[in-house]
């Protein structure tokens, strides 16, 4: 479960001087540290549940196929909008709804989802583009680092954001933009790259595998205590 970055108390101040027409999102969530996406959230969640959305637990949650399906026909039919209905079912976030959606008009079978599933493994990813990856690095950052929180989130591996976020901090969004297929393919090279392009890639995933490995091993650790 993450730490809470803010107490209850401050969150509900914050969503108070918002509704006391105080400043606009921008101004507020500018003048604390917060970002205007979260502020909005917030304030969403609270018009539908009051300051009782943010004692509900704050660890993954659970969805339901079925659960899933009544969420993504409101939003279908006009009932809600996609950030009232994410605050109204308590969706951890409104890009979660937006892929249930985006998976529901691509025919894909919408299915139940258990946060328990590894999120560690450097092979649980998918392709993701750089705006994708600029929100998660954005949400990761504001929330703590929650690199675990985040990767379950946004369905991509613990090891990915750690990567996203790390680049970021070093060398600013330009570094997220993914340069593969902006070259020459293997077969258009001669054999000399080929040897070394393959070489590289061992490299990366020897790399990639070392740190899974060392990152299982301090969960265990945390778990343990």
């Amino acid at each position: 479960m993450a730490k809470m970055k803010h107490s209850i108390e401050w969150m509900v101040a914050r969503i108070n001087d918002y509704l006391d027409d105080k400043g606009s999102y921008d101004t507020i969530a500018r003048n604390y540290g917060i970002g205007a996406t979260t502020l909005k959230r917030w304030v969403a969640a609270y018009q539908y549940h009051g300051a009782e959305a943010f004692f509900r637990g704050r660890g993954n949650k659970r969805y339901s196929k079925e659960f899933k399906i009544l969420c993504v026909e409101a939003v279908l039919k006009g009932d809600l909008s996609v950030k009232d209905c994410t605050a109204k079912y308590g969706i951890s976030h409104e890009y979660v709804l937006r892929r249930w959606i985006s998976e529901y008009n691509a025919n894909r079978e919408l299915k139940d989802y258990n946060p328990k599933r590894e999120v560690y493994m450097a092979e649980a990813r998918r392709k993701t583009t750089i705006e994708e990856r600029k929100e998660i690095v954005k949400y990761c950052i504001e929330h703590d680092r929650d690199y675990k929180g985040t990767a379950s989130l946004y369905d991509v591996s613990y090891t990915q954001v750690y990567s996203w976020v790390r680049k970021y901090d070093t060398n600013g969004e330009d570094a997220l933009i993914d340069k593969r297929g902006h070259h020459k393919t293997d077969d258009e090279v001669d054999e000399l790259e080929r040897l070394r392009r393959e070489n590289l890639r061992l490299k990366r995933q020897l790399q990639e595998r070392d740190m899974t490995v060392e990152l299982l091993k301090k969960v265990r650790e945390l778990e343990g205590m």
